[in-house]
């Protein structure tokens, strides 16, 4: 992996990190924002740590293990990536309540053009902000945008301690299921 200073990870700040979008899919995974990292490299969760990819292949959506600058190879698979804010950030607590509400519009507009079958957004507390849904919980929620269904999982981020990579991968791939039907 490229080593970036802490300065070349800040001049990231304001790179736009393209989706992995088509029309269709599966699962459309949606991301909280990029990180520096992500937005310095173009690639969904890039930072070490981030625990997405091996999680997506410990679910049984990959084949194998993918590495964040094969994403590309997701929409294989009927799979994509986007994120409620598009704005790169150190931390998601560096987003404010209007960022999270703007970009929950955006997103519903995204979803309904592109039609996935699942969006599935990971962190709860962002698809709660971004979807004024204060109790809603990790699982499959009522919402409907167009005739997507909406999946919450838990953030990947390695500072989630509340979740193991095991315990993601069980429900990543109660969502797996639920999309094979």
């Amino acid at each position: 992996m490229t080593r970036f200073t802490q300065a070349e990870l800040e001049a990231a700040r304001d790179r736009l990190v393209p989706d992995v979008v088509a029309g269709g899919l599966r699962v459309l995974f949606c991301g909280i924002n990029p990180g520096l990292m992500t937005a310095a490299t173009g690639h969904h969760f890039a930072r070490p740590g981030n625990r997405f990819w091996p999680v997506l292949h410990l679910s049984g959506f990959t084949p194998r293990l993918l590495k964040p600058d094969e994403q590309g190879e997701l929409l294989s698979y009927g799979l994509g990536i986007t994120n409620v804010v598009a704005r790169a950030s150190a931390r998601a607590d560096e987003l404010t309540a209007e960022e999270y509400r703007e970009g929950g519009k955006l997103l519903r507009e995204k979803v309904v053009r592109l039609a996935p079958r699942w969006l599935a957004v990971v962190g709860v507390t962002a698809y709660r902000v971004a979807f004024d849904d204060r109790t809603a919980q990790v699982g499959p929620q009522a919402r409907v945008l167009g005739g997507t269904r909406v999946w919450v999982l838990p953030n990947p981020s390695g500072l989630n301690a509340h979740w193991t990579a095991a315990t993601m991968a069980e429900e990543f791939a109660r969502l797996r299921v639920a999309a094979e039907e």
